[in-house]
């Protein structure tokens, strides 16, 4: 019989409720390959991983063959062909309207008001897209406005974690640290004197800033209990745009 691992494996550790271990495990060995890994040796796969290297060797041998791994000469292991076939069609079928969307709605179901999502352009932001508020009373911005890099909550996230913008001298140096320490910006008439927001960083999966996730609401409706929902509305986009 194998023999049961002292410290649980990454895909034990969370295993999709229903499924194959089998499967959660030879996926996890592709998972821990990051932007900076061209290869892995077998010993760093078992690590990161923490699987037993002789499992480890049995779900390559698969993997393998399926051509979603490689064995090079030097006995190191890389992504292999399959990977890249799936992703020319997964980037031919990408819709970002579709992954950003859902959540926005999402995030306006929860707290009852409108959420937008924000990318720079240029010394500007741009609106890209927009959910509004059930509430009659409510900011009226659209998709595809330009709004200020300098000013509003989305715009202040932006230029926070922009490496250049968010480092450079000047007055609010400060602000722009403490926003990153935060990881969010929430404010009252920032942009507008009558308008309060909230925002949080979306990152790619190189781990730079792709967008804002921002919720807007009339000042006298501001909740800062709607900051989780805001955080958890930018962790559910992180990685999946670009």
């Amino acid at each position: 019989m194998p023999r049961k691992a002292a410290t649980e494996s990454v895909a034990d550790a969370d295993a999709a409720a229903g499924g194959v271990a089998a499967v959660d495990r030879a996926l996890s060995l592709m998972a821990v390959f990051t932007p900076q890994d061209r290869t892995l040796s077998l010993g760093e796969l078992a690590e990161r991983t923490r699987l037993y290297k002789s499992t480890v060797l049995r779900l390559l041998a698969s993997l393998e063959h399926a051509q979603w791994i490689q064995r090079l000469e030097d006995g190191r292991y890389a992504l292999g062909p399959e990977v890249a076939r799936l992703h020319g069609i997964y980037s031919a079928s990408f819709s970002l309207e579709h992954v950003v969307v859902p959540v926005l709605r999402d995030l306006v179901a929860a707290t009852g008001e409108s959420a937008a999502y924000h990318v720079r352009q240029g010394d500007a932001r741009l609106c890209l897209y927009r959910v509004d508020s059930p509430h009659p009373v409510r900011d009226h911005i659209r998709a595809g406005d330009l709004l200020p890099l300098e000013r509003g909550s989305g715009g202040r996230v932006l230029t926070a974690f922009d490496d250049i913008l968010g480092k450079a001298p000047g007055p609010e140096q400060a602000l722009y640290a403490r926003i990153r320490q935060d990881g969010y910006f929430a404010a009252t008439g920032d942009r507008l004197s009558e308008v309060a927001g909230i925002s949080a960083p979306v990152f790619l999966l190189s781990g730079g800033i792709a967008a804002a996730v921002t919720l807007t609401a009339p000042a006298h409706r501001y909740n800062p209990d709607h900051l989780a929902h805001v955080l958890n509305a930018a962790r559910r986009l992180s990685g999946r745009v670009g």
